[in-house]
């Protein structure tokens, strides 16, 4: 009965069919993995599996993305504070305890003086007393354990990496050969960033739908331009939780679920949700409050990254969090609405209506909205205007249904080709009512187009549930033959 949508972190060491299904039917909508832990042929059994539990699951894969990394080591460094260590950019060679290498050449041109240098997602500090040439000196500011390849942070410093590595590239092509549904590029800084992502999808013909994962200070600054070039915004707050003082996180959260609302972009808050159930069964109630937060802010979705990927109780965590998100949805105060705007003289119709229907249900006491869809632009809108009652959208393509997955509110449902519009609307209609969203007495409202697939949404009918039983009820639809014919033509303004 949750709005809130579900990603759930999946390593190929434990991806067989009945773990993913278990995921699935306890509430997880979409399937993420991450290509810092896994191989090629890890992604591919992922992709099989999920696909064979359901093609209904959103599959979304990460990106390394312009991050630096420590190299190898024979086994963890330890140190102490105050040791004296030597940092070099040669990523072709090992580390050892008094020479650490990383994976970025120039590290010695981006860093000054005085600059803290963050190993493995804050474990470790180091501060920069002496920059030599290729090499930077650094003194350790806290006990503790350096493994091989581990993240590092130069908090304030812009870091001249491109945008995309090989690896990147090689698994951008692997995702448009899978036909995955969203890629979820990593550090991204600016909408040049995710341009590059783009190049390659347009160069391939692909369809798939970019996330921005904004963990730095430049994606921050720049979220305006990052949200318009992307499909939708994940806040990652673990390396973001490092490059920016830690106790802006909560104001930058806000601030960006409030953007992706007004600019009706799908948004996920991830990281350490529910960190505590890697080893245990139950959450904190930091944590329950951290998630209850993020819906109260009006997210679209929340992520789970190690619990499900490597943790002791993956199918708790997700059955926790969707317990947490239906009670959240019902707690939450209309005070706190975002009001997605849109402009009059714009005349956008399909946005003028899908704001009437959401207004329906708060003045006419609307019980529900059925809508159809070929691109699922009318269902996100819907989600933007965050209703309080479900949004129903029967999808003419399966990629349509996935990519809803992500967005609040919104159950999509694939209709084929050969099954007749009145008979899906009808079907989706019963749907509603078997699961108790929806009762005989309720009004319904019902959103479509009845000119052709490039008019989108042109009418919003609203009826009592029980008439549209009762009467021989009849309506138009675009037609679907010719829709699922020209499906692969995705205009630029719907990624």
């Amino acid at each position: 009965m949750k709005q809130t949508k579900i990603v759930a972190s999946i390593s190929d060491r434990r991806c067989d069919q009945d773990f993913i299904r278990k995921l699935f039917f306890t509430g997880m909508n979409v399937v993420r993995m991450n290509t810092a832990h896994a191989t090629q042929d890890g992604i591919r059994t992922i992709v099989k599996n999920v696909r064979a539990v359901s093609p209904h699951i959103g599959i979304m894969i990460d990106t390394k993305g312009p991050e630096v990394r420590t190299t190898g080591v024979d086994e963890p460094l330890s140190y102490k504070a105050g040791d004296i260590v030597k940092i070099f950019g040669r990523p072709e060679m090992d580390s050892s305890h008094d020479i650490i290498n990383v994976s970025y050449r120039d590290i010695a041109k981006d860093v000054k003086v005085g600059d803290d240098m963050l190993f493995d997602d804050g474990e470790l500090d180091m501060k920069v007393i002496e920059c030599d040439g290729p090499m930077v000196v650094a003194q350790v500011q806290n006990d503790g354990v350096l493994g091989s390849h581990k993240s590092v942070n130069i908090p304030g410093e812009h870091i001249d990496l491109p945008a995309l590595t090989e690896k990147d590239k090689k698994n951008i092509l692997l995702a448009i050969e899978l036909d995955i549904d969203f890629i979820a590029h990593s550090f991204v800084r600016n909408a040049d960033d995710v341009k590059a992502v783009q190049k390659i999808l347009d160069e391939h013909h692909s369809d798939i739908k970019i996330i921005s994962k904004i963990e730095n200070q430049e994606g921050v600054d720049n979220i305006d331009e990052i949200i318009e070039a992307s499909y939708g915004i994940m806040i990652a707050r673990g390396d973001l939780g490092i490059e920016v003082p830690i106790e802006r996180i909560p104001g930058i959260q806000r601030n960006i679920i409030r953007k992706c609302v007004e600019m009706r972009r799908p948004v996920i808050v991830a990281t350490q949700m529910l960190h505590t159930m890697i080893n245990n069964p139950r959450p904190t109630r930091a944590e329950v409050t951290d998630i209850a937060n993020a819906i109260y802010y009006r997210t679209d979705a929340l992520m789970l990254s190690g619990e499900t990927a490597s943790g002791k109780y993956p199918v708790e965590a997700v059955q926790t969090m969707a317990r947490i998100a239906e009670q959240a949805e019902k707690d939450k105060s209309r005070i706190h609405e975002i009001e997605a705007p849109w402009e009059a003289d714009e005349h956008d119709l399909r946005t003028f209506l899908s704001h009437t229907a959401i207004d329906a249900t708060r003045k006419l006491g609307v019980a529900g909205i059925i809508t159809d869809s070929a691109t699922g632009q009318t269902a996100r809108n819907l989600a933007a205007f965050r209703g309080p009652v479900p949004v129903l959208a029967i999808c003419y393509k399966e990629k349509t249904q996935r990519w809803l997955n992500l967005s609040y509110g919104v159950i999509p449902i694939y209709q084929r080709a050969q099954v007749s519009a009145q008979y899906m609307f009808l079907a989706a209609l019963r749907m509603l009512r078997q699961k108790g969203y929806i009762q005989d007495e309720d009004k319904i409202a019902y959103l479509s187009g009845n000119l052709s697939e490039d008019s989108g949404t042109t009418f919003l009918e609203i009826n009592k549930v029980k008439e549209v039983f009762n009467r021989n009820y009849e309506f138009h639809l675009p037609d679907v033959e010719k829709l699922t014919e020209n499906n692969d033509n995705v205009r630029e303004d719907e990624r």
